[in-house]
């Protein structure tokens, strides 16, 4: 993966919005923030697993971020807020390089805003908050985008068949909106 050509591809690039369902205005506003590092020949991206007694989406692994609070000015501040409470990441430090396509969760029916954040090395410091978060996986992008990592299945639900993407790694499975987020995101990193 070369991060000046993510930075490239993402410059003025429309956002669209996928999901199931059409927006209808009614979802909770949530931001994530995809975090990327420079990490020898490779990048490496940010993940967390949440904290296994949340009561939504526990024990997943996800990208930081949540649901936007009165208090955030906008999305962005929500994604670096969330980042900054999950893991003790300073939001000053990321350089934001653009966003990928806004989705919409079928559990908890939010509409999540996926920003793209870069910082200049291998993050240090960042601590899990044990209240929200388990761990933190810093994941190269070699492992991701090797064939055994990577798989999609078709899910039935309500009579509807929708596709599922599966990242497996060494002990954690990444599915669902995250790992259909970080699929976009390798993809136009990619070309």
């Amino acid at each position: 993966m070369d991060l000046g050509q993510l930075r490239t591809a993402l410059h003025g690039r429309r956002q669209a919005t996928w999901g199931d369902t059409s927006p209808t205005g009614q979802e909770r506003r949530s931001a994530v923030l995809a975090l990327l590092y420079p990490n020898g020949e490779d990048v490496g991206v940010v993940l967390i697993r949440r904290a296994q007694h949340l009561r939504s989406h526990g024990w997943e692994v996800a990208f930081p971020g949540g649901r936007q609070e009165p208090g955030d000015s906008d999305l962005l501040d929500t994604a670096k807020r969330e980042a900054r409470e999950e893991i003790g990441l300073d939001p000053d430090c990321p350089e934001i390089i653009g966003r990928i396509d806004r989705c919409i969760t079928v559990g908890s029916r939010s509409l999540v805003h996926p920003f793209v954040g870069v910082l200049p090395g291998p993050p240090e410091g960042l601590v899990p908050d044990p209240a929200e978060v388990e761990s933190i996986l810093f994941v190269p992008t070699a492992e991701l985008l090797s064939d055994e990592a990577w798989r999609e299945e078709i899910w039935s639900t309500s009579g509807n068949d929708r596709t599922v993407t599966f990242f497996e790694l060494c002990g954690n499975t990444i599915w669902g909106a995250t790992a259909t987020m970080l699929r976009q995101l390798l993809t136009i990193a990619t070309g």
